[in-house]
């Protein structure tokens, strides 16, 4: 009996290794196809390149993409989950925030408060002009409806009046370059059919950008207590915008004549300059630093606030932000500070 049980257990003994040998080779074979199917072109070596990242790879090319249908969100954003010191900037204390993004290294250079929040006045146009590149017809003509010019005197106009048609185009440079609440509203209702249904879209799209520090009440920046961003949401939304040729374009003119036909159908022409002072001539950036232009933000509460897509001398681009400079010449100055600190 001990004899034919011992045999028994080595028979079961054998088939177990036999099992685990068969197991194996099978995973064996599994790594070696593997192997074989990437080596592809390389003749069948495999080159490990420690630079690589290979899962953002396998990512973009192997990801179910029945499932997932987007780009991956931070693969060309400037990331930090903290503030930034950059040495040589000593921003003014009474400053909201402050950021620098060199875009082309995808990389913070500076964040100053950039995750607080603050009111952002007239900045608040960025996102109207991404949403009217996204959703409107460049071409189009739009006419000026009465609750579009219904702002008070001291409001920052482009001279619009109810019953004035103009084309998107021409309301998008009153938007960005004389910084036109009343362009900001016109655009609002021509785009979603009011001021109210606009604002819903404003907020959705900022959160699809990642801008989850931001609610907007309206589409120009007018105070509202409820009206709030942050230096960091306001360059996420930037980025997608300085993607658009047409935005840049507008960002950098000097000035734009639009001609506008009243409800009588005569025609004038009104011309706008930007408010920014690197782009009238009324500050200048240091040598190494080209501003091709931006959008500019003033209001009792958001005090001065500013954000450009610079250069540097080799072409690398920069996004730089201020918020809540106490003056322009306070703005002006610590963009400078900022420019020669980071910009190199």
């Amino acid at each position: 009996m001990r004899c034919t049980n011992n045999t028994r257990i080595y028979k079961k003994r054998q088939q177990r290794q036999r099992r685990r040998r068969r197991q194996a080779r099978a995973a064996a074979l599994l790594i070696s196809l593997i192997i074989l199917a990437g080596a592809g072109a390389l003749g069948g070596f495999i080159l490990w390149d420690n630079s690589k990242n290979y899962t953002l790879s396998y990512e973009q090319t192997a990801y179910n993409k029945a499932l997932y249908q987007g780009e991956l969100f931070a693969r060309d954003l400037c990331v930090s989950s903290e503030e930034v010191a950059l040495e040589g900037f000593e921003p003014d204390s009474e400053l909201h925030s402050a950021g620098l993004f060199d875009l082309s290294q995808e990389k913070v250079l500076c964040g100053y408060k950039i995750f607080d929040q603050a009111y952002p006045a007239s900045t608040t146009k960025i996102l109207t002009a991404y949403l009217a590149f996204k959703y409107g017809n460049v071409d189009d003509t739009v006419t000026v409806s009465e609750h579009a010019t219904d702002f008070g005197w001291d409001s920052s106009l482009a001279g619009l009046k109810p019953g004035d048609t103009l084309t998107l185009y021409d309301l998008l440079c009153g938007l960005m370059i004389r910084s036109g609440n009343d362009c900001a509203t016109a655009i609002a209702e021509y785009i979603s059919g009011s001021e109210e249904a606009f604002v819903e879209l404003m907020n959705t799209e900022a959160a699809a950008l990642g801008a989850t520090g931001t609610h907007f009440a309206n589409p120009h920046g007018l105070h509202a207590d409820d009206h709030y961003t942050t230096a960091y949401d306001l360059y996420l939304i930037f980025n997608e915008c300085i993607k658009d040729q047409r935005f840049m374009e507008i960002i950098s003119m000097d000035s734009y004549s639009a001609d506008i036909t009243d409800a009588g159908g005569t025609v004038r022409t009104e011309t706008w300059t930007p408010t920014n002072y690197y782009a009238s001539g009324n500050a200048t950036a240091p040598d190494n630093v080209r501003v091709i232009g931006g959008k500019t933000g003033t209001e009792d509460l958001a005090g001065n606030c500013l954000i450009l897509y610079n250069e540097n001398t080799e072409g690398n681009p920069f996004v730089s932000v201020i918020m809540g400079a106490p003056d322009k010449t306070t703005l002006y100055e610590e963009m400078n500070q900022l420019f020669s600190a980071g910009i190199i």
